[in-house]
């Protein structure tokens, strides 16, 4: 299985525009963030997380060919303002399956109506197959389970997903234990660390080491990084050797 990063910044993305923040000047490629997804390569399928308004760009900068499934962790926008783009992938592949809550689904039924749309579509839009899940219940992809897992992003329950031994968690603040229970035996665990201080909705680093050292994964992926959390490079230095900040394009094999 393969994870490729394509995008590790929060809503805005960094730089954030207009910003003269040190982060946002950094000349490291790595500070340079697009809104948060990744791609998921395992033997049976190539899975996209969500759908993010660089969407394009990502593609074309992973060289990603192909898409069995598109998941969705909730309906905010730096998460599902991309889905005009899967075009592409409709023309070559018919209709895309998605995966989303009802609430999600909801929302991008009303925001993308002509996706949805049954009788007098236009010719050009994109072609989906929406699947409504829950965390009640583990849903196929081809053949190969998928764990959904439901943390809260303030007072809005959001969709996490595990698939073997990895876990994806986004935009998350807190987690019930029996939702916590589905990550036992993790080899690969990410997670959102926002920033130092502290957030209604999201993870700050201190809160995210201390959820890691819970759930004790063999290793962690700090994501759904801000400009105020700091350089790549010496955050990087301070974190645990088996914890590391992805950054933007960055794949990992397990």
């Amino acid at each position: 299985m393969t994870l490729t990063f394509l995008g590790t910044g929060t809503s805005q993305g960094i730089p954030v525009i207009g910003s003269n923040h040190p982060v946002c000047l950094s000349t490291d490629s790595k500070d340079k963030r697009l809104r948060v997804s990744v791609w998921i390569k395992t033997a049976k399928n190539s899975i996209v997380i969500d759908c993010t308004p660089d969407f394009r760009y990502q593609m074309l900068r992973s060289h990603c060919e192909k898409i069995d499934a598109l998941l969705f962790t909730h309906h905010h926008a730096d998460h599902t303002a991309g889905l005009d783009d899967i075009r592409p992938f409709c023309f070559k592949q018919g209709a895309l399956p998605i995966f989303a809550s009802l609430d999600t689904a909801i929302n991008l039924k009303r925001r993308f109506d002509y996706v949805f749309e049954t009788s007098n579509r236009y010719p050009g839009a994109p072609d989906v197959s929406l699947n409504v899940v829950s965390s009640n219940a583990t849903f196929l992809v081809n053949g190969e389970e998928i764990v959904p897992i439901e943390i809260m992003h303030g007072d809005l329950p959001v969709l996490g997903f595990r698939i073997g031994n990895l876990a994806y968690l986004t935009d998350m603040k807190t987690i019930a234990p029996a939702e916590q229970e589905k990550l036992i035996g993790l080899e690969v665990l990410i997670v959102n660390a926002l920033r130092n201080e502290p957030h209604h909705s999201h993870l700050t680093l201190d809160e995210a080491l201390f959820f890691i050292e819970q759930v004790k994964p063999k290793k962690a992926y700090f994501t759904h990084i801000s400009h105020r959390l700091g350089f790549h490079e010496e955050v990087s230095k301070k974190l645990p050797k088996n914890v590391f900040l992805a950054y933007d394009n960055l794949t990992i094999n397990f």
